[in-house]
């Protein structure tokens, strides 16, 4: 394992260790009483600390292995489900063979409980849980990359300057992956670099070209490399987006100045709005494992695109989206409820970013019409 020392999950024997340190780390402590103590952390920080940090030593000091992490960052996942969704649904589990192993390319809305729901589910039906893809810029604070490691986590490095070291990090992910495949471990990975900020779940054909590279020397043939790459498709669903708004701003000041620059902490902002907010219903979709003659990296990415949009629920929210956008559809039965919800947010949202963030909510609506879905 030399080779990915670097970009590598934790092993058992490193977990005690990572776990002692993340109990005094104070900037995870200080980020937690934010969201376990407010009111405490408004008046008494360090006390906030304090608490949270007792708190969290007892419940590591039960933890010894990155399954029995994983089997305590569910019980964590189930109670967020509790509080902020209105319930989480799976199909298409029973697509999938417990003794093998998959590449899961999903569609990609929020930056942590995509993967995070992913790996519920697997857990759920009793199978193994995924080696995960993460980007090196959402390692930038300390303790986040050592959660994303103890939970099965593996680095992706980007934005690497220059051509040649570009590719050494393409290539060394690539061989990760199928390193990890061909010794039992399933991977997640999202289907292009970023979220899908303005609904469009569109795989990008480089991510297929990045998966070839551990295999051109041995598996010329694309349509081999897909089979042993075992992919399959996977659609998350939310009802309603937390980040919707912080994504519609950054789409607007894309489409005023041409870039957008974030802000320090911004992707931390966006995690824990993410998995605070609420959600409505959420629904993943585990799509059919690929079989058939594939001639390139688009039709692969079509493929997966395609299965994508077959399996990605559409909740009243995306219809009533569409009718403000002008599609003709039908908006479903429905309490009411996160309807009355999204037509509350859009009224308090500047009307600048209205029309974007109409957009992420009907633009699934718009694909399954063009793919004669609906």
């Amino acid at each position: 394992m030399t080779e990915f020392e670097e970009i590598r999950p934790y092993s058992d024997d490193e977990v005690p260790a990572v776990l002692r340190r993340l109990g005094h780390d104070p900037s995870l402590l200080r980020d937690l009483s934010r969201i376990a103590a407010p009111f405490l952390n408004r008046w008494a920080p360090p006390l906030a600390r304090a608490a949270v940090g007792r708190k969290l030593r007892r419940a590591f000091g039960r933890i010894e292995t990155v399954d029995s992490f994983q089997s305590a960052l569910a019980v964590v996942f189930q109670r967020m489900i509790d509080d902020t969704t209105d319930g989480f649904t799976v199909s298409g589990m029973e697509r999938l063979e417990p003794d093998l192993s998959h590449l899961f390319i999903s569609n990609h809305r929020d930056i942590t409980l995509d993967s995070g729901f992913m790996n519920l589910a697997l857990f759920r039906a009793g199978h193994p849980t995924t080696r995960m893809a993460i980007g090196d810029n959402l390692l930038r604070t300390g303790y986040a990359a050592d959660v994303m490691r103890l939970n099965k986590g593996f680095v992706v490095h980007r934005g690497k300057r220059g051509a040649k070291m570009a590719f050494a990090s393409m290539s060394l992910t690539s061989r990760y992956i199928r390193h990890s495949l061909e010794t039992g471990h399933s991977v997640w990975i999202a289907q292009r670099e970023g979220r899908a900020k303005d609904g469009r779940d569109l795989t990008d054909p480089a991510l297929i070209k990045m998966l070839s590279l551990a295999y051109r020397k041995d598996v010329p043939d694309i349509a081999e490399m897909v089979d042993r790459l075992s992919i399959v498709p996977v659609a998350v669903s939310y009802e309603l987006d937390p980040c919707d708004e912080l994504k519609a701003r950054e789409l607007a000041a894309v489409a005023a100045e041409g870039v957008y620059q974030k802000e320090p902490g911004e992707d931390l902002r966006s995690i824990i709005t993410g998995v605070t907010g609420n959600k409505g219903r959420v629904h993943l979709s585990v799509g059919e494992a690929f079989v058939g003659d594939f001639i390139d990296a688009e039709s692969v990415a079509a493929e997966v695109d395609r299965q994508i949009a077959f399996g990605y629920r559409l909740f009243p929210t995306h219809f009533m989206a569409a009718r403000l956008a002008g599609l003709k559809c039908e908006v479903p039965n429905d309490d009411g409820r996160r309807l009355h919800e999204f037509e509350a947010r859009l009224a308090s949202t500047p009307k600048t970013l209205r029309d974007q963030i109409i957009a992420q909510y009907m633009n699934p609506v718009a694909r399954a019409q063009a793919l004669g879905l609906i």
